[in-house]
């Protein structure tokens, strides 16, 4: 189907509708209001009767005391607890409503009810009888007028509709004319493109910033950007190994030490396993990432819960230390309990302590602190540094700091892009401070939890 068969289908489509659903709301809310007022009427009614019996000595005969009372359209009577009729009278037109089962309900009440296909307001008061018994007043009447009324009015909007359509119709057929002309105008400059098979930038009128200008202007400079695109999966993808490193080296060093000593070690064993089991968990949790950054806009699997960060630090620090054989010295200054997701934390603590022992030789230092109710993980090392003008970039992906490239082990190329990017996964702020030959600071804010 064209785009021009579209626009005025769509546009068809869619008037219809909101004017279906706009006769909907007035005939529902018209509706509504109209039988509930003629309810509210009749109740008043009903009351009136009561008060007026209640006003009449025993002499007169109960139907013809119903008579004086009885509404122009409907029927009135006076059951007993038992169901039986005390009195009972009604119009010509509605006398059927006499056949009608007699219930005994002891309470006030009204409704709008349908006997023999026709609406009905029916209205029930308890009231004391001439012999002290409670007995009920029971009042129907008949909704014809209301009804009749309301197929007008349902009448009148079906034509009101069918009246706006034929204009709106006509609209949508100058409009999708006015908004294809100028694009069949562009695709014929692209087949000659292609037809041509040399590239060449589509010609532009002179700049009138509306939408079709901008879709020129666009396709042009999307040319321009193929080239740097495709240059930039291509670091991608030689960089993307960078964070599968840590993982599989955790996992490499317990396997080596299973080998060893977990057949006569249960503890090991089972210490073994569980580590294993949570790296390649993890592992499999940062490939699917790592497509999730490469595609920028998909969305981040994050399943928060609280956890206390001291025993979260040990775990995660024992693994590392087990893995790279590095010493790291844990401190915790005050412990916390956030609301995080324990997954991509740990992954972006690996990704600041991966980046310590490869610029640092010395011992790598962690603390665990609160302050101000935010609780703060510090990663800190006395290595290489970062010069204070880097300090700036080196969070953008693909960006390598100059010094570190010479080094065997890599640089901030992808690290510390993704590490920015689960940090705002997580609703955690990450910040980097650094001395050049002094070393460097890794910050890790978390918010509290608001429960503990």
């Amino acid at each position: 189907m064209k785009l021009h068969s579209k626009i005025n289908l769509f546009s068809a489509v869619m008037f219809l509708v909101l004017l279906l659903l706009i006769n909907g709301a007035i005939y529902f809310t018209f509706s509504r209001m109209l039988y509930s007022s003629e309810l509210e009427r009749i109740a008043g009614e009903a009351k009136q009767t009561v008060k007026g019996i209640n006003r009449v000595e025993g002499s007169i005969p109960a139907d013809d005391l119903l008579r004086a009372y009885l509404p122009v359209n409907g029927m009135l009577q006076i059951i007993k607890s038992d169901g039986a009729r005390i009195a009972s009278v009604a119009t010509a037109e509605q006398t059927k409503l006499r056949n009608k089962t007699v219930k005994y309900t002891n309470h006030e009440q009204k409704k709008i009810t349908e006997f023999n296909g026709s609406p009905y307001a029916f209205v029930s008061i308890p009231m004391i009888w001439r012999d002290g018994e409670v007995v009920e007043l029971q009042l129907a009447e008949s909704m014809e007028v209301v009804e009749h009324n309301l197929k007008t009015l349902q009448a009148v909007l079906i034509a009101v509709m069918i009246m706006a359509f034929i204009p709106v119709f006509l609209s949508a057929r100058l409009l999708s004319n006015f908004i294809t002309a100028p694009i069949a105008s562009l695709i014929r400059t692209m087949r000659e493109i292609q037809a041509s098979g040399r590239y060449k930038k589509i010609e532009l009128p002179k700049k009138s910033k509306d939408e079709l200008y901008q879709m020129g202007e666009t396709f042009n400079y999307m040319m321009a950007q193929l080239e740097v695109n495709y240059k930039k999966q291509e670091e991608f993808v030689e960089n993307a190994s960078h964070e599968l490193k840590t993982p599989l080296t955790v996992i490499e060093a317990y396997a080596d030490l299973l080998l060893r000593r977990g057949k006569n070690t249960p503890e090991i064993f089972e210490e073994s396993v569980e580590a294993i089991h949570s790296e390649a968990h993890r592992m499999k949790n940062l490939i699917e990432q790592l497509l999730l950054l490469a595609k920028h806009e998909e969305q981040w699997n994050v399943e928060m819960e609280d956890i206390a960060l001291k025993p979260f630090a040990e775990e995660s620090i024992k693994s590392f230390q087990e893995g790279f054989k590095r010493e790291i010295e844990l401190f915790v200054e005050s412990d916390a309990t956030v609301t995080t997701d324990p997954q991509k934390l740990k992954q972006l603590l690996y990704i600041f302590l991966d980046n310590a022992q490869k610029y640092s030789d010395k011992k790598i230092q962690v603390n665990v602190k609160v302050h101000r109710n935010q609780a703060v993980i510090e990663v800190i090392d006395y290595g290489i540094g970062i010069p204070k003008e880097e300090l700036s970039k080196v969070f953008d992906r693909f960006y390598r700091v100059e010094q570190s490239r010479a080094r065997k082990t890599g640089g901030f190329g992808l690290g510390l892009p993704l590490a920015k990017e689960l940090a705002e996964a997580i609703h955690a702020v990450v910040k980097l401070d650094s001395e050049e030959g002094k070393g460097t600071t890794a910050q890790i804010w978390l918010g509290v939890s608001a429960s503990h």
